[in-house]
């Protein structure tokens, strides 16, 4: 969830003096933003009970976040061609400050206009910490490294969005009711916005310290970039007129657009599904499966509670965290478009099987499809820098723009719920891996942007 851009490499190979400790530094930033992205999902449920809302309505927490990526990103990258990396994730850093001020605004008044102008914000702070952060750690080290990096920052991504579903519902979800017809009380309602109020404030408070450390540091990770040519400086416009005349690039941008929106569909969808009466809403069975159980905490209560879902969502985004630790081990062993088509042609006949059968196991069916969305978003962005004609940071900007999916996808997911069921919407996401694959196994057949010159 959110997510990952590496950048063609200058010329050489060896890596900089003080680049693990650069690499090291820039990989903090990739947990600070995993662990918010993931906060989404518990509060998808929660805003939905707080202020009784619709499955579709409740999914725009994820388009006010994922808007943000098609506003923001080509100005990021604009931003970026005129200062040094580190400048602009100083300024990212300070953006998501604003967010989560905002957000601890929307809190204690209540007003739910106010907590998707916070999010808003503080999404804005992300994408220009992602169109900086992930070049940056494809840059430092050898080029034939790239994909190896970068999946291990997003292990680091991952650790973070397994945390914070389960921190999310231990403070918003406690006694909150998100099926259709229940009634929240006043003593619940006030509990689950002091638990948002609790949350962003701490996250207010990791942010500045990152900001200070990073403000420290940055000297090191300057230090350790390689020598960048001097180039003109760039527009929006100039950026965007060249992505779009690269085919790779705006294919790895619709491509990557399918896949955001289809994880993102999924996660937010979670808490809900999990919950509902055909899936665990009237099973114990998940409470026997070791450490799952442990970690949903049962309440004594016969069937998963919504809280006890919410918690369950960590291993959602944990199967991605695994999946990109064995996933950076299989990169070095086989070919990233051979490894991503077989991926996405699994997370789709995982997900028609959740939408045709549903049930007890339909739940832990589709708790693994993080397993293999793990990989996909990495390799896609170094599928498409590696094969588009277009400059590094217009590619990269277009990709980041591409994240859009998360705002777009889950609505039609979440009017698909309101229509047919939580488990029968999984069809739309079930269509975004099998365009995926496609994707991947044209790649596998395309020369890259460097050899084909």
């Amino acid at each position: 969830m959110a997510a990952p851009v590496p950048v063609k490499s200058t010329a050489g190979g060896s890596a900089q003096p003080g680049a693990m400790a650069a690499f090291a530094i820039v990989t903090c930033l990739f947990f600070a933003w995993g662990f918010i992205t993931s906060l989404n999902d518990p509060l998808v449920a929660a805003v939905k009970g707080i202020f009784t809302l619709s499955r579709f309505e409740a999914q725009f927490v994820a388009f006010a976040f994922f808007i943000a990526y098609g506003l923001m990103s080509f100005p990021a990258a604009s931003l970026i061609a005129r200062v040094r990396p580190m400048s602009a994730i100083l300024w990212a850093l300070a953006m998501m400050i604003a967010g989560c001020a905002t957000m601890l605004a929307s809190a204690n008044l209540a007003i739910f206009p106010l907590v998707l102008t916070g999010l808003f914000v503080l999404a804005s702070g992300i994408t220009v910490l992602q169109v900086a952060a992930n070049p940056l750690v494809a840059a430092l080290g050898s080029p034939e490294r790239s994909h190896l990096r970068l999946m291990i920052s997003q292990t680091f991504n991952s650790l973070g969005t397994f945390i914070a579903p389960i921190l999310g519902a231990h403070l918003f979800l406690k006694g909150l009711e998100v099926q259709e017809g229940m009634l929240v009380t006043d003593e619940v309602r006030d509990r689950a916005l002091a638990g948002i109020d609790t949350a962003y404030f701490w996250l207010l408070g990791m942010l500045g310290a990152l900001g200070l450390f990073l403000w420290f540091s940055r000297k090191v990770v300057n230090d350790a970039l390689p020598p960048q040519p001097a180039v003109e400086s760039r527009g929006i416009g100039s950026l965007i007129r060249e992505a779009f005349s690269s085919p790779w690039a705006v294919g790895g941008a619709l491509t990557l657009f399918l896949y955001v929106g289809a994880e993102v569909a999924i996660g937010t969808q979670m808490t809900g599904f999990l919950n509902d009466p055909s899936i665990w809403g009237r099973s114990d069975a998940a409470f026997a499966v070791p450490f799952l159980g442990w970690v949903m905490g049962s309440d004594g209560v016969p069937g998963v509670s919504v809280e006890e879902a919410g918690k369950a969502v960590a291993f959602y985004w944990g199967g991605a965290m695994v999946g990109r630790i064995v996933g950076s081990a299989l990169l070095t062993r086989f070919r990233a478009p051979a490894l991503l088509a077989i991926f996405a042609t699994i997370a789709m006949l995982m997900c028609f099987y959740v939408a045709a059968v549903g049930g007890v196991g339909a739940g832990f069916v589709a708790l693994s499809i993080g397993l293999f969305n793990s990989i996909m978003f990495p390799v896609i962005f170094t599928i498409t820098l590696e094969r588009s004609t277009a400059s590094a940071e217009a590619t990269s900007g277009l990709l980041c723009t591409a994240i859009i999916g998360g705002a777009f996808v889950p609505l039609l997911v979440g009017k698909v719920s309101d229509i047919t069921s939580y488990h029968g919407a999984l069809v739309v996401p079930a269509a975004c891996y099998a365009l995926i694959c496609l994707f991947a196994v044209r790649a596998r057949h395309a020369a890259t942007a460097k050899t084909a010159s």
